[in-house]
């Protein structure tokens, strides 16, 4: 693996650098925190950087005890983990795009005000991933094998995550449970991120994302995905058609073994979620179904 200073610099390159490639201007540009920095050297809270530890030992304390600058914080380095595996993809067009949609549906969700970002990352799988604080992120290889209201209604997924928390509660059973001690002992701090970023953190995060949530919180992230895309005026049938894309998905497909792996049967997904809905959304389904490639080509 690349060092984390290079693998960084080179995936937020996009966002925060003023070259040639600020083309990606919306994508990781931050929206603002007050009194804060870009993502490289932002504080996680006022009066300086926390270090990596002293957050994993809140963690491990309470959840209560991680305020919102600390929780976008623990974002921040958990989509270092993310960005460290695969970069961005290189479609400027694309990364806008899936900025503004999910930036949209955000605005509908309970927490609008956190600086929300999306991008699309350059790997052939079907996978999304969320992080605290609203970093969002799924695979061109998701993209491509979807429609707009279903992505629309992955990306609702992803944000009812965010929102409701659930990353930082699997970190916190985990930090309690001595696992960060279990996976390295000693903490590597890189200047990337004004020292904030341990390795204790980065083995949390890549333990977390290869062993998924809990199918509570899977569940939870359907059913209110389901609501906040339909809020936002997408077919609320977006999500449980890609359940259905998965539920026919060949277990040792590789393109699909993560996302198989870390999520509830798509089988019994789809069960819970129509339990859930009933026929209650049926009167603001049966819209026409918009191909990504075609709003790509409207731009």
């Amino acid at each position: 693996m690349k060092p984390l200073q290079r693998l960084l610099a080179a995936a937020l390159l996009a966002g925060l650098a003023g070259t040639a490639q600020a083309q990606f201007g919306d994508l990781l540009r931050q929206l603002p925190i007050p009194g804060a920095g870009n993502i490289l050297n932002t504080p996680a809270a006022p009066g300086g950087a926390a270090a990596a530890g002293d957050l994993l030992q809140m963690l491990a304390q309470s959840v209560d005890n991680i305020d919102e600058p600390r929780e976008i914080e623990i974002g921040r380095q958990l989509a270092a983990v993310l960005l460290g595996s695969k970069p961005l993809h290189s479609d400027a067009n694309l990364q806008r795009y899936v900025n503004r949609l999910g930036r949209w549906l955000s605005l509908q969700s309970e927490r609008p005000h956190l600086p929300w970002t999306f991008g699309v990352l350059d790997d052939a799988g079907f996978n999304a991933f969320a992080a605290p604080g609203g970093y969002i992120f799924v695979t061109k290889g998701l993209v491509d094998r979807v429609d707009e209201a279903e992505l629309a209604g992955i990306l609702a997924h992803e944000i009812t995550h965010v929102t409701a928390r659930h990353h930082l509660k699997a970190l916190a059973a985990k930090a309690r449970s001595g696992i960060a001690t279990q996976l390295i002992a000693s903490q590597v701090r890189s200047n990337i991120v004004g020292n904030a970023i341990s390795a204790q953190m980065l083995a949390l995060g890549r333990d977390l994302y290869t062993s998924g949530l809990d199918r509570a919180d899977e569940h939870d992230a359907d059913r209110q995905g389901v609501t906040l895309a339909a809020r936002a005026g997408f077919d609320p049938y977006g999500l449980p058609s890609v359940l259905q894309q998965l539920r026919t998905a060949a277990p040792d497909n590789p393109l699909f073994t993560l996302t198989l792996s870390t999520h509830p049967p798509a089988q019994q997904r789809l069960e819970v979620l129509e339990a859930a809905m009933g026929n209650r959304l049926d009167a603001l389904s049966g819209k026409p179904s918009v191909p990504i490639a075609t709003r790509l080509r409207a731009r």
